[in-house]
């Protein structure tokens, strides 16, 4: 069983739990978040779960705009679960890895991680690969942690981070995380920044054409768009696996509910870095 110690606190996060927790609460009261704070835990209802898409820099520029999806898991259905798919940036590890047993620890405590989701998930197909190295350092999956245990408290974890996010993975993976995902009350989130290191303007530009593909679920459309305008999102595979699996499901549409950059967060324009909050619902059954 491993225990997967923070990489990125005091880094992209507070490394207390007083400082993280009042980080967290910053983010959803900055005039770029939602405004409000939610109840924490949050107050379970009757609603299914959505699929959630999340930006994953440090939280003084991508924290307010990840608020806005956290937000919406008020009056949901708790999940047992939650399935956060990255991108590995570090090209370190297996093709798409899935962490198979054991905790990871952030300033706000442990949560264990879903082993026999692990198992099943990986029963899929052989493009999984039960391994602890793919995520080591990777960040990506790590700074959706905290905003999950100050929401949820109670509930347990299943890291997949992708070094192959070719379209045709994308897709397998998707099919996969469906399959085991229909019926159960799990939380699906894509961790993904987009543009990187452009002007505001440009970035908001180039985001938006992504953004027009993703809310229509069109998975070759936003890999067409990406590569004919270089639009540099690093979590296009993580977002292209849970648009697929969210058209198994029955879904039609993806809204996006908040669209900024770090110059909104952090005043400077210049060279931003683009971030999305995006939500995807799926019919009850």
């Amino acid at each position: 069983m491993g225990r997967r110690m923070p990489a990125v606190s005091g880094l992209f996060y507070a490394a207390s739990e007083d400082a993280l927790i009042k980080q967290i609460k910053t983010c959803f009261t900055s005039e770029v978040g939602p405004g409000r704070l939610p109840d924490s835990p949050i107050r379970a209802g009757d609603r299914k779960l959505p699929i959630l898409i999340s930006p994953h820099a440090g939280y003084m520029y991508s924290g307010p705009v990840a608020a806005h999806g956290y937000l919406l898991l008020e009056g949901r259905r708790k999940p047992r679960t939650v399935v956060v798919v990255g991108p590995n940036h570090y090209g370190v590890g297996a093709e798409v890895s899935i962490f198979p047993d054991g905790e990871w620890i952030t300033p706000l405590g442990a949560v264990k991680i879903d082993h026999e989701l692990a198992v099943k998930l990986a029963g899929e197909s052989d493009i999984f690969s039960l391994d602890e190295a793919s995520h080591s350092r990777e960040h990506s999956i790590e700074v959706q942690l905290p905003f999950l245990q100050y929401l949820l408290r109670d509930f347990k974890f299943l890291p997949v981070c992708m070094l192959d996010q070719s379209e045709s993975t994308a897709a397998e993976v998707g099919d996969a995380l469906a399959r085991v995902i229909n019926g159960e009350d799990i939380l699906l989130v894509a961790s993904s920044d987009f543009t990187h290191y452009e002007p505001h303007e440009a970035v908001k530009r180039k985001d938006s054409q992504a953004l027009d593909m993703i809310t229509r679920l069109d998975v070759n459309g936003m890999y067409r768009v990406m590569y004919e305008h270089e639009i540099t999102m690093c979590g296009y595979g993580a977002i292209a696996a849970v648009m697929t699996a969210a058209k198994r499901l029955g879904a039609g549409e993806c809204r996006v509910l908040k669209h900024a950059t770090s110059g909104d967060t952090g005043g400077d324009y210049s060279s931003v870095v683009g971030y999305a909050s995006c939500v995807i619902e799926l019919p009850e059954r």
